[in-house]
């Protein structure tokens, strides 16, 4: 069954947070109240707390030069010009490497729904002790718990080890293609519903590398049309491609009409000739958000203006829609509508690169041209294996219901997981449904705290600031998983409560349910 977007939803926006500081939402179905907007003081004490980081870390690297002291100042070898510009190497050293444990934190097991970390010292230049400690693991996106241990999938990935070996050890048009590879593309292509597909083996290179390809050797008189939030991997390929990039608002579709329309009226720079291609690029689940894109709207736009669109649904193949068929399943929209449908493995699969799935003749030119295909070593059989294992599980063609039973365990734990959160009173962003929920940090001090709170409680947490944020838009992204159980969350949820009452990031703390 497709399950129209139409449906009330819980949502807030990042813009709504950046938009005058941070803007508190209410769910949905409760109006807005005087006062449920946050003051101005957190984004002041957000600002202030940057600006005096940034402030002590010259004047340590002043003295530091002055005193001759190497540790204080900034190390470059004795004849050489600094490796990094200035301040990103200033803002490496002098505010990264302060927190720098709450992202560096090995672990020696499979990122399950629970994960056992290596603790380091934090007093002794984070060195490893050689204790470990067993954590909820609320960081990984292991969206439908195929990556847990003793996964279903696990049996037929041993076979494909034993048959196939580690890896193929070479570019996919050489000796890097199998009988699997071609039975995984015609199996993404069948659940996707296009004509073909073809897979990467990195989810980063899928679109690095196949954007450059897609709009063609001679690129000139091509547009890329780009959402202002798209993942670095669709910036990045839309740099290489040569094309002309022009942005738009995030998941503002009055605003995207607005770009194409003056991008066809004034035509090409300079010359004004007509575009030979215009290319949308948008994003099914957006990670940093959690917020889905407004995909039938965006469709219409593209039909209507004639354009081609291509949706990236790392985040939402296997995680969204009724039947775990992703962002057009969710939103009740043809996946014929959409000319190139892109994904990665690395998400609700439990294994590793991606796929780009269209016509035959894109894929096809892709098979030729794509430098993936000429250089990069084809995806590991074993892997191959374990994304077709979770396909027919959640296709439901293995003989049982445990894939329906997982993408509704998803959808469950998601939105219970979310509305308990924004009972507390934390400022929680994005969608309904979306496995990904970030919730509102603000001060950079509260990145640290609330991360080596969480740690101390067993929970592992992943929280992300500037500059891969705005900077008053730090956060916390839980990721939920359908191999998490409900007393799992709960417990995490109590664990949580505590942190933000000590961190003090209940911005909503007016709202009560």
């Amino acid at each position: 069954m497709v399950r129209p977007n139409s449906a009330p939803k819980s949502k807030t926006t990042i813009n709504d947070v950046i938009h005058d500081g941070l803007t508190a939402k209410t769910p949905a179905g409760h109006e807005a109240e005087a006062g449920d907007e946050l003051s101005w003081f957190p984004a002041v004490t957000t600002y202030f707390g940057y600006g005096l980081l940034i402030l002590f870390g010259y004047v340590r690297d002043f003295f530091g030069d002055l005193l001759g002291n190497k540790e204080m100042a900034e190390k470059t070898a004795e004849g050489y010009a600094p490796l990094l510009p200035g301040f990103d190497a200033f803002y490496i050293r002098r505010l990264y490497y302060r927190i720098h444990d709450c992202w560096n934190r090995p672990i020696n097991s499979c990122p399950g729904a629970k994960v056992t970390c290596m603790d380091r010292d934090l007093s002794n230049k984070c060195q490893l002790t050689g204790e470990t400690r067993e954590c909820i693991n609320l960081s990984s996106y292991n969206y439908l718990g195929f990556a847990n241990p003793n996964s279903p999938t696990k049996p037929f990935v041993l076979d494909a080890l034993s048959k196939y070996g580690v890896s193929t050890a070479s570019p996919r048009n050489t000796l890097g293609f199998t009988s699997l590879h071609r039975d995984l593309e015609q199996l993404v292509a069948r659940y996707i519903g296009k004509d073909d597909a073809l897979v990467f083996g990195m989810g980063f290179g899928t679109n690095s590398t196949a954007i450059p390809t897609i709009m063609g050797h001679d690129c000139k008189g091509t547009l890329i049309i780009s959402d202002e939030l798209n993942h670095s991997s669709i910036v990045f390929g839309a740099r290489s491609s040569g094309a002309k990039v022009k942005v738009f608002k995030h998941n503002d579709t009055q605003n995207l009409e607005s770009v194409i329309r003056a991008a066809i009226t004034q035509g090409q720079p300079r010359t004004h000739r007509p575009w030979k291609k215009i290319l949308i690029i948008v994003e099914g689940i957006y990670s940093m958000e959690g917020e889905t894109c407004p995909l039938r709207e965006i469709v219409r736009i593209k039909k209507k203006y004639k354009c081609y669109l291509f949706v990236d649904e790392a985040h939402s193949v296997g995680a969204m829609g009724a039947n775990g068929r992703g962002i057009c399943e969710h939103a009740g929209v043809d996946p014929r509508d959409i000319d190139i449908l892109m994904g990665t493995f690395t998400k609700s699969f439990g294994a590793v690169g991606g796929y780009i799935a269209g016509d035959k003749d894109l894929c096809d030119s892709l098979r030729a041209d794509c430098a993936t295909a000429q250089f990069s070593a084809g995806l590991s059989p074993p892997a191959v294996q374990q994304v077709i294992s979770a396909f027919k599980i959640i296709m439901g063609e293995d003989g049982s219901d445990l894939g329906q039973t997982k993408i509704t365990a998803l959808h469950d734990n998601a939105n219970y997981f979310r509305k308990r959160l924004m009972e507390m009173g934390v400022q929680v962003l994005g969608d309904e449904d979306s496995p990904v929920i970030p919730v509102m940090l603000g001060n950079p001090a509260k990145i640290p705290a609330f991360s080596r709170e969480c740690y101390d409680r067993n929970l592992a947490v992943v929280v992300v600031g500037f500059p891969a944020t705005a900077i008053l838009a730090s956060r916390v992204r839980f990721c939920i998983s359908a191999g998490h159980t409900r007393e799992m969350l709960d417990e995490a949820l109590e664990k949580i409560s505590e942190v933000a009452d000590r961190v003090h990031i209940k911005y909503n703390h007016k709202f009560t349910g």
